[in-house]
Order: C-alpha cells, then structure tokens, then sequence
C-alpha cells in the first residue's frame, strides 16, 4: 500500500516594512485622505520607527514568525540627477528645492514603510513549481512609490534568495497594468490549498483607481496560480471616492473568515456569490463572509480608523485575534461591531496599538506588513538578519535611537546634512541585516 509524502504546512509569517529616516508628511499621495489632511506637518520619523517596533514585538512574543524589510536609501539622487539637476548633493537639494519642490518631496518620499504594497507573494502550496513566488509592484500611480520598485526588487531578491524562491522583475510600467502589489490580495483557505482574491478598480469621481485587472490577472499567470482559484473582484468607485485607495483598507481575510464594509465591491452579493462559487470548485469549505453594514458605521468611519487594515492573526488557541490602530477606539459604532465579532466568536480577541505617526501618512497596520506563507525549510532559507528575534528589535531600536531625528519639516529635505545622515544609518542598518551592500542597492 502506497502512502502520499507529507506535505509540510506553510506558516503565514509578517514582514513589517521598516520606517525610514526620511519619514515626513509630504501629501503626495492622491486619494489617501491621511496624507493630503496631514500635507507639510512636521513628523517624528524616530517615534514613528519605534511604534512599528512596539507592534513587531507583540506580533513575535504571539509566537508568529516576524520579519523586516529594509526601506531603500533616501534621497533618491539618480532620480533628481535624472531630471536634470547637476552639480554636488547640496547643488542637486538646493535647485531642485527652487525648481522643482514637488520632486524634491518625491526623491525623499519614506512610503516604502508600507510594505503590503512591495510585491504580491504567492505560497508553494499554490504555484505551478512549488517555490514561493514574488511580484514587486510597479507602483505607477504615483511618482513617490514608482521609484521604489527597483530597490524592492533587489531587496527581495537578496533576503528571499535560492531555489525555494521566485522574484519576478515588476510588471512593464505602463497605465493598463498598474499593481500595487498585496495591499489589493487576499488568500483564503488552508495551508495546503487556497483561493486568491485580486481586486481591481476604476476611476471614482474624485480619485482614480490604482489596481488594473490587467495587472492582476498578470500576476496570477506569472506565480502559476491555477486559474479556478483565483476570483477577480471590483472595487467599489463610492468607497474609492471615500478613500479608500487600496482594497485592504475596507476588507481583509485571513484563512476562512474575509470581513469588509457593505461598500467595499461594486457588487457585495456578486462579490461573495463568485467567492463561495470558487471555493465549492476547488473543493473548500466556504468562507466566513462578514460584512459591516452601512447601519454599523460608514465608509467615513471605516477610512477614519482603519478598521479593515488591521492584521487577523493565528493565535494558540486555533483563532484568529485582530491586531488594529488605537483609532478604532474613537469611533463607537466600529468600536462595538468590532466588539460583537469577539462576543460572536469569530475573533477570539483584539489590540490596539499606537500607529499615529504612520497613519497621519494613510497607513495603518497592515499596510506595514508583508504576509509571506513560509514552510520550516523555506524560513531557514530566508537571509537570517530578517528576523526579528528579541536581541535583533533590540540592535533595531538602537540603531534607530542613535540615527532617527524626533523632528522633520519639508524645510530640511534641502539640508545636505540630512543626506548624510541617512547614508551613515542605511551602512550600519547593513551590517545589522547582514547585507553590507544594502545601501549600494537604493
């Protein structure tokens, strides 16, 4: 008698996004409520690294693996050089400051702190060749993230390296395949099989889209993703005109359960019907599909505390526990349907953590997260100095005590002293991550 060889179980483990030197309120991003409101504020670019530490630490002493990725080195002076500004860093800060301000704010942009936006990661369970694919996203909504996708590239290549991984170059940059990668994908279902959720979009009223179907049904094919598992799911234009740019900040899922607001697809009963539809043809156990309505809370309420860009996580016990920002406790009607998943017995509970500095820049906790599904060989494989075990957040912490201002206005990304400061702290964040070559890699 034949027996089937054990497939070993992947484990979702979060990449948190490091928060840069460089983190200032620059308002670039169109359509992100946070950051327009919160556009030429002076930012505290050291709290801002040490709340998202605080958030890492409960996430590891949960006992879930927990990882970091590097932001790249700001400013991005090729960039400025390419546009024509010549001369020493000082001349390139100063006419650029005078000619082109806009650019200036771009080249220095820290977004890259939001990570759920660096690629969208495929587990081996569900790929054509059994690796854990990658697709960084080309981000070409908007000129800031754009930038970043090359260092991203480089970045995951150098911590997900060897056989077991796949890092596909970013889709071609042009408008009908734009991504910004996981923050608009969800995978439902067990270790060993799962059904992915894409979700794209077109042009509200006030904002544009950011996710092309295009772009998405690209990324499946290229991570060879069988194409019965995967749903393709519009948003909703009523709740990108309210904010929300990216489809995790009004749904998230975790293993079988999937929560979003009542205006988070342009068809809520399509949108559940074409799930539940796929997950009976791949053999799964249909999800737990909850849904807030409009009589709980409003889109308003849902983009002003972030409610869906929290992190669901595994706990102990089996359950799922929510991790969100200390801004659902401002909002009474969130709050208490957040409070009923708990008495219900769909979370097994929550907490709450101070995000501020990020989210006056539109990003909560889960867009400073990467999900990556890793097996026990497979996180053996991953580049050691990215995890984040208790003596590594302490080197962290330090390192950012020790290079971080507590103060940043749009003033001083002129000032060629904060250049330098930057490049010292990206060489010893290399030594720390144990990739010297770090700021050689933008």
């Amino acid at each position: 008698m034949s027996t089937q060889p054990t497939v070993e179980a992947a484990v979702e483990c979060q990449f948190d996004g490091l928060v840069g030197p460089s983190h200032n309120f620059a308002g670039l991003a169109q359509g992100n409520l946070a950051a327009q409101g919160n556009a030429g504020s002076v930012s505290n670019p050291r709290a801002a690294a040490l709340h998202g530490f605080a958030k890492m630490r409960a996430v590891a002493e949960a006992g879930i693996p927990q990882g970091w990725l590097p932001p790249p080195l700001r400013p991005d002076l090729d960039f400025l050089r390419g546009l024509g500004f010549a001369g020493s860093t000082a001349q390139v800060l100063s006419k650029a400051a005078a000619q082109a301000p806009d650019m200036l704010r771009v080249a220095w942009s820290a977004s890259a702190m939001w990570v759920a936006n660096a690629a969208t990661v495929s587990p081996a369970a569900d790929t054509a060749d059994g690796a854990v694919h990658f697709s960084p996203a080309n981000l070409l909504s908007h000129a800031h993230r754009a930038i970043e996708a090359p260092s991203r590239m480089r970045h995951l290549q150098a911590i997900f390296a060897g056989p077991n991984f796949r890092v596909h170059p970013p889709l071609a940059a042009v408008p009908e395949l734009a991504d910004e990668g996981a923050a608009n994908h969800t995978r439902l279902g067990s270790a060993e099989q799962g059904l992915h959720l894409f979700v794209y979009g077109r042009h509200g009223q006030r904002f544009r889209a950011r996710q092309t179907l295009n772009a998405s049904r690209a990324v499946a094919r290229r991570h060879g993703l069988a194409e019965e598992r995967c749903v393709y799911l519009e948003q909703s234009a009523l709740a990108i005109d309210a904010g929300v740019f990216h489809n995790d900040v009004i749904a998230v899922g975790h293993r079988d359960l999937h929560l979003s607001h009542a205006l988070a697809y342009s068809d809520a009963q399509a949108a559940k019907e074409a799930v539940f539809a796929a997950a009976a043809s791949a053999g799964l156990a249909p999800p737990r599909w909850i849904v807030a309505p409009e009589q709980s809370f409003g889109l308003e309420q849902a983009v002003q505390s972030y409610l869906f860009n929290s992190q669901l996580l595994d706990g102990p016990d089996g359950q799922i526990w929510l991790l969100g920002s200390d801004t659902i406790a401002e909002a009474p009607g969130v709050l208490a349907w957040l409070e009923g998943l708990v008495s219900e017995g769909f979370l097994s509970h929550f907490r709450l953590f101070d995000l501020r500095q990020s989210m006056r820049n539109g990003g909560g906790p889960a867009c400073l997260r990467l999900r990556v599904p890793l097996t026990a060989q497979q996180r053996a494989a991953v580049l050691p100095g990215a995890w984040c075990h208790p003596a590594q957040l302490d080197r962290l912490e330090a390192w950012v005590r020790q290079h971080y201002r507590d103060r940043l206005a749009l003033d001083d990304l002129r000032d060629p002293a904060l250049v330098e400061e930057v490049l010292q702290a990206q060489q010893a964040l290399g030594d720390i991550l144990g990739w010297p070559a770090l700021a050689d890699a933008l």
